[in-house]
């Protein structure tokens, strides 16, 4: 009674993963939504494997159909990971790979020779033994040969591509694992292990598991890249060699147990195997022990210099609209190299310091306004010193001064190591990279290879920025070309209207339109004669005169000026305090941030113009409640000539505004919140600093 419960069981075991077999392989044929590498041949490789489940639920395990449907599963099954190499046309580069594939697929097709041979032998004991032999020897090489494929694949590959290929990679290892358990016990133990052929019907299910899995979850590209490849097969040899080894001596002990005891240990022990080998494949941890020990032992150097190079040169060279940013390529090209997942880059800022300019992969992590002072950037220019945070963590700080490690790193745990870019001894940046999946200190072949790349990557990003000058100059001169026109023009219409307001003071009959007449014109070439005189100074920002200027005065005419305007400004400025500047360039300093700002409030909403003393200066505040502008926006793009978010504008009100105000010793702030608004702070210098400044620029002249 138990015999035929025990047989019901694993019929419909079979019969159970026939069907998800099966469906799984439909799924993938016919629906589009299906993500992952070799999808057809995985489709194709799961309808097989079905097929040979129905063969055995329907006819049994001897029968040659039966037989003749595992040689084609497993065909597929290798026809599956021989996609898995060459998916999106990769496998012209794989010339390694195909004798391997070539071999076992000349193996497992030998299989179909041999069940014609035990069709014509059965009636003789003795030949049926050796064919069994004969059999069980070859699946014991294919299942080898499989296995050697799929750590290849797997180890061959990219970080990023083995987010794709971990689930396939798990599916097939877990097939040719169980069945290399299998066959090595019916080799050794001269008999077929009924129990373990029993729960091959659930591997297939466990299987066809790990594949929906990955098919449902997957969407990345692969991207083969084997390194030091003859190092890491012969290990994974000697592995499978020494696994097996173990399994002899396993089987022999075992045989001592008994019968039914022998099939549960048995059974259990491939159980173990199974999961002790998913777990080692899929554990980045473990991974990254076993290449950092293999570095270390069988190699006199931790990096494969030449790869490494040539990885780097991808990572930079890669062009296009659908690579990242330059800036997130040079992250990428350092965080390659220590097996980083993430990293930042800190860039020298115009008014010192230095501030994030880039992030790759690393969204969670705060970083102030003011990554690191002058203190901090001056530490890493000078030392070019490469720091590992764990160092600092451990309290080893020495000669690292506070200012090269502020508070805001040691927030996130998963800040690791600070790389300096320098280009000719000068700081171009700084690459914060976040800890690895296998944590280690750096020593000395990482210093010496960060350094250089550091160096590399420093010229590049220089080069970079030599190119945006050369744009802005570039724009700049097509500017004043523009801007030459436009004088020119305004030159001929003054002129033209100087000459009807003296015709029309001779000729017109009514004194009354006479007047008027001349009233108007002559107002309106005194307008067009004020716009040709600031047009003339325009990029002049320190010929003015430095004189007192009384600034209620000027915020209340700036004010009046914009009074029928729907945007209405109102003036808070209590104290009439004094300062010394250029009048003119500083009127225009403001009238361009007023404009701004009465141009992005669209609700009728007054703008605020206040007048705040300050100790040695004044503070002259321009607030508005607009739209307001991001943090990206204000670092990047806010004070960068000819980026504007206005239809047609130029996008130099804002730099224009800050130049001038530099020029007069000044300096020009803001502050801004999306949907909140926006406030611009002039600060200017009282008597005392004007002269210091003053000072200091005669003697550098002097000096010159």
């Amino acid at each position: 009674m138990m015999g035929i419960a025990w047989e019901l069981i694993v019929f419909l075991t079979y019969l159970a993963a026939a069907i998800a077999a099966t469906s799984l392989s439909l799924w993938l044929a016919t629906n589009g939504r299906a993500r992952g590498p070799a999808i057809k041949a995985s489709a194709a490789a799961l309808g097989f494997a079905a097929l040979w489940a129905f063969f055995v639920a329907g006819f049994g395990r001897a029968e040659p159909i039966t037989h003749t449907a595992l040689v084609t599963s497993n065909l597929a099954w290798l026809w599956m990971l021989y996609r898995l190499f060459g998916h999106d046309d990769r496998d012209k580069r794989l010339g390694p790979i195909r004798p391997v594939v070539a071999s076992l697929a000349f193996i497992e097709m030998t299989q179909l020779a041999i069940i014609g041979t035990r069709l014509q032998s059965q009636a003789q004991p003795e030949a049926e033994a050796l064919i069994v032999q004969i059999v069980l020897t070859l699946r014991l090489l294919w299942c080898i040969g499989a296995l050697v494929l799929v750590h290849n694949l797997f180890a061959g590959a990219s970080q990023q591509a083995r987010l794709a290929l971990r689930w396939p990679s798990a599916a097939l290892g877990a097939i040719f694992l169980y069945d290399l358990n299998f066959y090595t016990i019916a080799y050794l133990g001269s008999d077929t292990p009924d129990l373990l052929e029993d729960f091959r019907a659930l591997a297939l299910l466990v299987v066809t598991t790990l594949l929906a899995v990955g098919f449902l979850r997957n969407k990345s590209e692969l991207r083969f890249r084997p390194s030091r490849s003859f190092a890491f097969q012969s290990f994974s040899l000697l592995l499978i060699g020494a696994y097996l080894v173990v399994m002899v001596v396993l089987a022999q002990g075992l045989a001592y147990a008994g019968s039914d005891y022998g099939k549960i240990l048995q059974t259990g022990f491939v159980l173990l195997a199974s999961v002790v080998a998913l777990t080692v494949m899929s554990s980045k941890r473990l991974r990254g022990w076993l290449r950092v020990t293999l570095s270390k032992n069988l190699f006199q150097h931790r990096y494969d210099y030449r790869s490494e190079w040539l990885r780097f040169t991808d990572t930079i060279g890669r062009a296009g609209p659908q690579a990242p940013p330059l800036l997130e390529r040079a992250v990428q090209a350092v965080a390659d190299i220590t097996d980083s997942p993430s990293g930042l880059l800190l860039t020298p800022r115009e008014e010192g310091g230095l501030a994030l300019a880039a992030r790759w992969q690393w969204p969670n992590i705060d970083v102030p306004a003011l990554a690191f002072d002058e203190a901090g950037a001056r530490f890493f220019e000078e030392s070019q010193f490469i720091i590992d945070l764990d160092d600092i963590r451990r309290g080893d700080h020495e000669g690292i001064p506070p200012a090269a490690c502020p508070p805001w790193l040691f927030t996130h745990e998963q800040s690791w190591a600070l790389v300096p870019l320098l280009h000719y001894e000068k700081l171009v940046g700084v690459v914060l990279l976040a800890r690895p999946p296998l944590t280690r200190r750096l020593d000395w072949e990482d210093f010496d290879l960060l350094r250089v790349v550091g160096r590399q990557l420093a010229s590049y990003l220089a080069e970079q920025s030599s190119q945006d000058a050369l744009g802005d100059a570039q724009r700049f001169d097509e500017f004043n070309r523009r801007i030459a026109f436009v004088m020119h023009d305004i030159k001929n219409l003054a002129s033209q209207l100087s000459l009807l307001a003296g015709n029309a003071e001779k000729h017109a009959d009514k004194p009354e339109f006479r007047a008027d007449m001349i009233l108007t014109l002559r107002n309106s070439t005194d307008k067009l004669q004020g716009l040709l005189a600031r047009l003339g100074r325009y990029g002049s920002h320190t010929d003015g005169a430095i004189e007192p200027v009384p600034l209620r005065v000027m915020l209340r005419d700036i004010a009046a000026r914009y009074h029928t305007q729907p945007g209405s400004i109102t003036l808070i400025a209590e104290d009439d305090l004094m300062v010394r500047a250029d009048p003119e360039a500083l009127e225009q300093a403001l009238v361009h941030l007023v404009q701004n700002a009465i141009e992005a409030v669209d609700d009728g909403t007054p703008v605020q113009l206040r007048l705040v003393p300050q100790e040695n200066g004044a503070l002259i505040e321009i607030v508005d409640s607009g739209e307001g502008m991001s943090p990206e926006f204000i670092r990047t793009r806010l004070f960068k000539p000819f980026h504007s978010s206005k239809q047609g504008g130029f996008g130099i009100g804002a730099f224009e505004a800050r130049e001038l105000v530099r020029a007069m010793g000044g300096r020009l702030d803001v502050e801004s919140r999306e949907g909140l608004g926006t406030r611009f702070a002039i600060f200017l210098p009282g008597d005392q600093r004007l002269d210091l400044l003053q000072q200091m620029q005669d003697r550098k002249k002097e000096v010159a």
